[in-house]
């Protein structure tokens, strides 16, 4: 006997979509989210989930606008109690790279691979401010700009190409395979360029 359809308002129903998504992409990783796996997990029809997302790559693309958001909401909460604490740096960049983990770096990699651009800009403008305002030089925005960019960059490609990108650098073991030292190194050398430490 199959349980009665449940209607959901459409934010709900929506917001249950990308909570699943983005639990099957922590799990599996990009190849894994597909509308079939998704409506499963939700229990929901693939027509359902095609009925508020379109196809897989509109899924995808949501479902990376809902982690930028989250991270948008993560930094704000970080930034509120950082900056009263004195700064701590190795705060921002893990909070920053616990949600590429979750397999949010992969899924940028992969949408911006297949041709999708966000519109968007500055999602992390506010710590580019935050930032800056700590700085004791005179230097350009443009700088702190430069030097989130390029954690940015690192902290997004962590997760599918760090290993790697250490590996041929020639670190071996644990050395090779672990991120926390990586990160460790973005924060002393992040301090450093800005001015921080």
């Amino acid at each position: 006997m199959t349980s009665p359809r449940v209607r959901r308002p459409p934010a709900e129903a929506r917001r249950l979509i990308l909570d699943a998504a983005e639990g099957i992409l922590a799990e599996g990783g990009v190849a894994a989210v597909g509308v079939r796996a998704v409506a499963a997990r939700v229990g929901m029809t693939d027509a359902g989930i095609s009925h508020h997302f379109g196809s897989r790559d509109d899924l995808l693309e949501a479902l990376l606008r809902h982690g930028g958001r989250k991270i948008r909401a993560g930094v704000a909460e970080v930034l509120r109690s950082w900056l009263d604490r004195g700064a701590d740096l190795g705060e921002l960049v893990d909070t920053l790279a616990a949600f590429y983990r979750g397999g949010y770096g992969e899924l940028a990699v992969a949408l911006h691979a297949a041709g999708w651009r966000d519109r968007g800009s500055g999602m992390l403008a506010p710590v580019v401010d935050a930032l800056h305002a700590l700085r004791a030089d005179a230097a350009d925005i443009e700088d702190t700009r430069l030097a989130v960019a390029a954690l940015h960059q690192a902290l997004v490609t962590e997760s599918r190409y760090g290993p790697v990108f250490r590996r041929s650098a020639g670190l071996t073991g644990r050395a090779a395979t672990a991120s926390g030292p990586q990160l460790r190194w973005w924060v002393t050398h992040f301090s450093r360029s800005l001015g921080l430490s």
